[in-house]
């Protein structure tokens, strides 16, 4: 879990303090209902009501909207965006017990639920290094002979594309990594399950 809250701070560190401070993004937290009164028990009640991934379903997942207001400015012929403001909300869906847990649960799972929060705002992280990126390479950004601001979108859009897939490249090396043998995931779910 140490390695996660470093990384986390090393991602918000290595972005430009002023560009940061401009903006922040909204971050929620949403809950999933499971029950169970045995790590085993809890864990399986994850395993049915988690939120759905692709073809099966994750302890947890971290989404986010991400929506922009941008002023393209026609100059001399040209366009230019002028400037890029995001609004960004990030969810993270965690695992929430219905019912009182006895001590010895209640104790696995306060570990086995920081570590799981904190292995999900790396996620976060990620997505608002992506958008502190996405904001740097749109401003500025400018086109020729292009008086409806038509050619600058459109290059506009490669970015988004490349800068995207690297996100997601970096979200699934982090989660692979995490949920291998041995990496932090698996061991939070052994310590929950095997207490």
């Amino acid at each position: 879990m140490k390695t996660m809250v470093m990384a986390i701070a090393f991602l918000l560190g290595a972005l430009p303090q002023a560009a940061w401070a401009e903006w922040k993004a909204i971050e929620k937290i949403e809950t999933y209902a499971i029950s169970g009164g045995t790590g085993i028990e809890l864990y399986q009640s994850i395993g049915a009501n988690g939120p759905k991934v692709g073809v099966g379903r994750a302890i947890a997942y971290t989404d986010f909207k991400l929506t922009w207001r941008r002023d393209y400015q026609p100059r001399g012929g040209g366009c230019t965006l002028a400037s890029a403001k995001p609004k960004l909300i990030i969810t993270y869906r965690l695992p929430k017990p219905s019912g009182r847990l006895p001590a010895s649960t209640q104790r696995l799972w306060d570990i086995f639920i920081a570590g799981v929060e904190a292995h999900e705002r790396v996620h976060g992280a990620y997505i608002v290094a992506m958008v502190k990126e996405i904001e740097a390479v749109s401003v500025g950004l400018s086109a020729q002979n292009d008086p409806k601001c038509q050619k600058v979108r459109q290059e506009l859009q490669k970015h988004l594309g490349r800068l995207s897939q690297a996100q997601r490249k970096k979200g699934r090396d982090f989660d692979r990594e995490e949920m291998s043998e041995g990496g932090n995931v698996h061991r939070l779910v052994l310590g929950l399950v095997n207490g």
